[in-house]
C-alpha cells in the first residue's frame, strides 16, 4: 500500500511538472503605471549610432503599424516585436515624440484586447510565444494582427482588411493608390489634404468590399489619428516648411522597410491629434460598419469600448486577470483627452 501510494504521488508530480514549470517560467505580473511625458521633448537625432536599423531575424514579429515596426527595427522596442505597455509608450515618445496621453490611450486600448494581461506583454504583430501562454480566464493574446476590436483594423491606408486574409503586410496595390492620391492631391507629397481624401477612400473601399467591415472604438479614433500621425511622426523635426508634407521615398522607407531615413530627427514638439479635425471634417462619418451602430460623443465611444468590447471579452474575470483588467482600464482612462471629461467606469470594481 505504501509503495502504491508513493507511486501514485510520483505520477501526480510528473503529470503536474509541466504546469509547475509553466507557472515558474511565466509568473503573473503586476502592471506598472504608464510613464509620464518626456523631460526633454524637442527634436533630436533618433536614427543614431545607438539605434541602427537591422533586418528582422527568424522569430521576430512585425505587424500592421509601420511606426511600431520601425521602432522595433531600430531597437527602440525589443527587436523581436514583443514589449510591455511601458516599453511601447517610451518608444513612441522617444522615437517619434508622440504626445504622452495619446501614447497611453492607444497603448492600453491595444493591451486590453490584444495583449497578455497576465504577463503584461503584447506582440506588435501576430500571436507570439514570447508573450507567454494563454492563461485560464484570459483571452488569447493574439497581438496587433488580431482583427475586430483593437487599435489596428479595417480601412487601413496601406494594409488590407482581415476579411481578405492579410491585414499586416505591406500592400503594393494600396501603396500605388497612396502614390496616386499624393500626386493628385498633394503635388507628389503626402499632406493633410491627401490624408483626408485617402482616409475617406479607405473607409468607402471597406464599406463596398468587406461584408465584415468594422469601424468602432478604439479603431475609429486611431484610423483618423494614424492618418495625421504619418505627418507628425515621419516628418523630420528640423523641417520648417509651413506645408507639412512627406516625400514618397521617405514614406516608402517607413511603410515597406520599417526604416528611418539617414540623419532622421524626431518631431520638434510632442505630436498628438494635430490635423485630425481637418481630416475628419473633410468627409465626416459616424462609427459603425456594415452593421449599424450609434455614436454621439467621445465618451459614448469610451463607454462602448469598456462596457461592450472589453466586457464581452472578459465577462466574469477572477484573480490576477480581474486585478490586471482593473489596472489596465485605469491606465487607459488616464490617456483620454483632458477636454473629454468622461466619467470613469469600473466594470470590475476597484482595488
Amino acid at each position: 500500500m505504501i509503495l502504491s501510494t508513493r507511486f501514485a504521488n510520483l505520477t501526480l508530480l510528473v503529470s503536474l511538472a509541466p504546469l509547475l514549470h509553466l507557472a515558474q517560467a511565466w509568473p503573473a505580473v503586476y502592471p506598472e503605471p504608464p510613464p509620464g511625458p518626456l523631460e526633454l521633448d524637442g527634436t533630436k537625432l533618433v536614427n543614431d549610432a545607438a539605434h541602427p536599423w537591422r533586418p528582422t531575424q527568424p522569430g521576430d514579429t512585425r505587424g500592421p503599424c509601420p511606426a511600431l515596426n520601425t521602432l522595433a527595427s531600430h531597437g527602440y522596442l525589443p527587436r523581436n516585436g514583443v514589449a510591455t505597455p511601458k516599453q511601447l509608450i517610451n518608444a513612441v515618445m522617444e522615437g517619434f515624440n508622440m504626445n504622452n496621453k495619446l501614447a497611453i490611450f492607444v497603448t492600453y486600448a491595444a493591451m486590453l484586447v490584444d495583449g497578455n494581461l497576465v504577463t503584461n506583454l503584447i506582440s506588435i504583430g501576430s500571436k507570439a510565444p514570447r508573450t507567454g501562454p494563454d492563461f485560464h480566464g484570459a483571452v488569447p493574446a493574439g497581438g496587433l494582427n488580431t482583427p475586430g476590436f483593437g487599435v489596428e483594423g479595417d480601412a487601413s491606408l496601406l494594409r488590407g482588411d482581415a476579411y481578405f486574409g492579410d491585414n499586416h503586410s505591406f500592400n503594393q496595390t494600396l501603396w500605388d493608390e497612396f502614390v496616386d492620391y499624393s500626386n493628385h492631391f498633394g503635388g507628389g507629397y503626402y499632406n493633410l489634404t491627401v490624408a483626408a481624401e485617402l482616409r475617406h477612400r479607405a473607409i468607402q473601399r471597406s464599406i463596398a468590399t468587406n461584408p465584415n467591415f468594422t469601424f468602432v472604438a478604439p479603431r475609429y479614433f486611431t484610423a483618423y489619428a494614424e492618418s495625421a500621425l504619418i505627418i507628425g511622426a515621419f516628418l523630420d523635426g528640423r523641417n520648417t516648411d509651413a506645408e507639412r508634407k512627406i516625400p514618397m521615398d521617405v514614406a516608402l522607407g517607413f511603410f515597406r522597410d520599417s526604416r528611418m531615413p539617414a540623419d532622421f530627427h524626431r518631431a520638434a514638439k510632442p505630436t498628438g491629434n494635430d490635423g485630425v479635425v481637418e481630416i475628419f471634417s473633410a468627409h465626416p462619418i459616424s462609427p459603425g460598419g456594415n452593421v449599424v451602430r450609434t455614436w454621439r460623443s467621445f465618451c459614448v465611444l469610451y463607454e462602448n469600448f469598456v462596457q461592450k468590447t472589453v466586457k464581452r471579452l472578459y465577462p466574469n474575470p477572477t484573480g490576477v486577470v480581474r486585478r490586471n483588467l482593473i489596472l489596465n482600464l485605469q491606465y487607459f482612462y488616464s490617456g483620454q483627452p483632458s477636454v473629454a471629461g468622461c466619467t470613469q467606469l469600473f466594470p470590475y470594481g476597484q482595488l
